[in-house]
């Protein structure tokens, strides 16, 4: 049986004495998209950060297609086919919108040439081709999100980290991200997504992990784990009801 995308495995961040990731496990299979939840302060970004190369574990291990990779700066993580997005949107607001997917194009594609029609052909795949030469930092939220989720796939990841991309977009713009969240996963790429909205990351999770303080306490089916009382009691309140079938 071959071995899945990405394995973390008692994956443990302190900083000083405090724990803010505690023998976290969970696996992702090539393709597959795992919601990441858990109230503010669960250890959620910590495990990004983790994967991504920005933070090394204290202790743990992080496999990518078998292979450990716990450690990595982000710029080889990135090579190995590992991206994200931020929590708070990281875009050059003075470059165009062009100039920024060319950025993440540019670490495969060093020629100029090559890395512009990598860049259109992301930005047509996002729906930001009208936008390409304008500079980012006139673009909506929704739109500077949009952008870096561009940017990611401009470096042809096989595995996509998304951090609250639909955080403080309406009705309208959540419905738009979970689709191209769906497009993203049509093309064979993997993608854990941190989110609060619900409404956003349930219906689209093959499966759903769940945080609190720092320790996971639930991974299964979007279904079983909102019915999940130490979900419930934990992060998603009495309120919430599973969506329907």
């Amino acid at each position: 049986m071959s071995p899945p995308l990405l394995a973390v495995e008692r994956l443990t961040k302190r900083f000083g004495g405090l724990a803010a990731n505690e023998d976290v496990s969970f696996n992702v299979a090539a393709g597959e998209i795992i919601g990441l939840i858990g109230p503010n302060g669960a250890g959620k970004t910590t495990v990004f950060n983790s994967l991504a190369g920005f933070f090394p574990p204290t202790s743990g291990q992080i496999r990518l297609d078998g292979q450990p990779v716990a450690g990595l700066p982000p710029e080889r993580m990135a090579a190995l086919g590992v991206a994200r997005t931020f929590q708070i949107v990281r875009i050059f607001k003075s470059m165009t919108v062009l100039e920024n997917v060319m950025v993440g194009a540019m670490l495969h594609h060093p020629a100029v040439r090559v890395a512009t029609e990598r860049a259109l052909s992301a930005l047509d795949f996002t729906g930001l081709t009208r936008r390409a030469h304008d500079p980012a930092g006139r673009l909506t939220v929704a739109e500077q999100k949009r952008l870096e989720v561009t940017r990611a796939l401009a470096c042809e990841p096989r595995l996509l980290l998304l951090d609250e991309t639909m955080a403080g977009l309406t009705q309208t713009e959540v419905q738009e991200a979970v689709e191209l969240v769906r497009r993203i996963q049509a093309r064979g790429i993997a993608c854990v997504v941190v989110e609060h909205v619900m409404e956003g990351i349930m219906p689209i999770a093959d499966r759903m992990v769940v945080l609190e303080r720092g320790h996971v306490i639930a991974d299964g089916p979007p279904r079983a784990i909102a019915e999940d009382p130490a979900v419930i009691a934990a992060y998603l309140g009495e309120e919430y009801r599973a969506p329907g079938p």
